[in-house]
């Protein structure tokens, strides 16, 4: 995020590690989406000779979900170049919890590392956000993001009656088309920079599909619309103010597959002329892992349990900051608390209704 931004909103994930325990599902979409990485790896045939490599996971959160993928992606690269040097570049907005992401890189967490296992590696923290340029021109092999480029650099409006733009109409929602619009192209625009020719992206994002699904919308309770009415809820029976309904709306937005690939077609785009191509784009839904498990060991309790703490690691603090800061941070707190708990007693209630399988678009781009 810009640092304008960054003094108005608090996009923070669970921090810990937390983030990477609650939210299996995320690093399922990365596990599923790393044939195609290495796919991409391979069109870039790496020299034996070559010196060294520079690879960047950017908005990160904790590492935690990718370090699969990126110990693998570190075995294909020296297969064909042993003696390579590997630069891992994690970056993420300046509010990130960078002593969990170092912690878990170095496998001083929750988690085992690939560090432990290869050797040449060198992993690199940076608090640019992919707002901003994080590397040098010409200096990025390959550049990879998962689930974290539907955050906008700024909340264009406040919706009136919804928290998320999935469920935004006439002007509120066009406000957010335009800042997603000039989002994407800010952040295409500054890997385009970075980028080496030949270079690669893989760009695993959350977006609205082909047949008008989206995440945590596939089938039974939408969760936006879900997350509105129990925030509504709340309104109505006095525990919030209307500003404060209003106030949360998530700085988020879903793009198409035509709105991802326009700037990548358009040969009139800047993205287009400063040399991206769109190689591929295919949208793919991977499954809520809490869901499916309920389906095998069937308690209402535990899936409940297991469930909400994914949805808190992602969007808590917009919750918690969209509350009157002159409140007592003990009502605050016990606010979140009742809202989250207001949710979990419905999942337990009906637990066949409730998944938030995730649904993204994989894409891969090349810069000529």
């Amino acid at each position: 995020m810009s640092s304008q931004t960054e003094n108005l909103q608090n996009i923070t994930m669970s921090s810990g590690g937390v983030y990477s325990l609650t939210t299996r599902g995320a690093e399922d979409v990365i596990n599923a989406a790393t044939p195609m990485l290495l796919s991409a790896l391979d069109s870039m045939n790496v020299s034996k000779n070559q010196q060294s490599f520079t690879f960047s996971d950017m908005g990160t959160a904790d590492g935690g979900t990718s370090l699969k993928m990126v110990e693998k992606f570190i075995h294909s690269i020296q297969k064909t170049a042993p003696g390579i040097n590997i630069n891992i570049v994690y970056a993420d907005q300046p509010k990130n919890d960078f002593n969990g992401l170092v912690n878990t890189v170095l496998g001083l967490g929750h988690f085992s590392s690939y560090l432990e296992r290869t050797k040449n590696v060198y992993p690199l923290f940076s608090a640019n956000s992919f707002y901003k340029q994080i590397l040098p021109d010409n200096t990025l092999d390959f550049g990879f993001s998962a689930t974290a480029m539907h955050w906008l650099s700024s909340k264009p409006c406040d919706l009136s009656d919804h928290v998320h733009m999935v469920g935004a109409e006439g002007e509120q929602y066009l406000n957010f088309s335009a800042q997603g619009k000039k989002d994407w192209e800010s952040i295409l625009l500054h890997r385009a920079s970075e980028l080496r020719s030949g270079g690669q992206l893989v760009l695993l994002n959350f977006c609205r599909d082909e047949n008008g699904k989206y995440l945590g919308n596939t089938t039974g309770v939408n969760m936006f619309s879900n997350f509105a009415q129990l925030w509504r809820n709340f309104m109505d029976q006095g525990l919030i103010r209307e500003d404060e309904y209003q106030k949360m709306t998530l700085p988020q937005y879903y793009n198409t597959v035509e709105e991802f690939s326009a700037p990548l077609k358009n040969t009139e785009n800047p993205v287009y002329q400063a040399g991206l191509r769109l190689k591929k784009i295919e949208t793919h839904i991977t499954p809520c892992p809490f869901a499916e498990a309920f389906k095998e060991h069937q308690d209402a309790k535990r899936f409940a349990e297991e469930y909400i703490p994914t949805i808190r690691s992602w969007n808590e603090s917009i919750f918690f900051g969209a509350l009157d800061a002159q409140r007592p941070l003990e009502e605050r707190q016990q606010i979140i608390h009742d809202y989250y708990q207001s949710y979990q007693d419905q999942v337990q209630e009906s637990p066949e209704l409730h998944r938030m399988d995730y649904v993204h678009a994989f894409t891969v781009i090349e810069k000529i």
